[in-house]
């Protein structure tokens, strides 16, 4: 059985579909219906809205605050990579220099 391919929203469109449940007074799942999403993602992305509205530092996080993480594990990981290379680099040459017969 095959699936459908993942449709990608830009973050206008997600905007568009949460101002109309939340101005629209419908339910998410009658909104969803009508603009042909799936409920969960709809649902997903007004939940997403309203973290991104408040101001708590305590609370879950924004969507720029989840989009700052990523990049910094993308970046700790990368960086993890060049130290460990840089450590195997450094043991090659410290035995490379110690072997007597060079």
């Amino acid at each position: 059985m095959s699936q459908k391919p993942r449709r990608v929203f830009t973050d206008e469109q997600k905007s568009e579909a949460v101002h109309i449940v939340n101005q629209s007074g419908k339910a998410v799942s009658q909104v969803a219906k009508e603009m042909g999403l799936t409920e969960s993602a709809l649902r997903k992305w007004v939940k997403q809205a309203q973290i991104d509205s408040q101001t708590d530092p305590q609370g879950p996080l924004t969507s720029s605050e989840r989009k700052e993480l990523n990049e910094l594990r993308r970046a700790l990981k990368r960086v993890q990579m060049e130290r460990d290379f840089l450590k195997k680099a450094a043991i090659f040459f410290a035995k490379e220099s110690s072997d007597p017969m060079s």
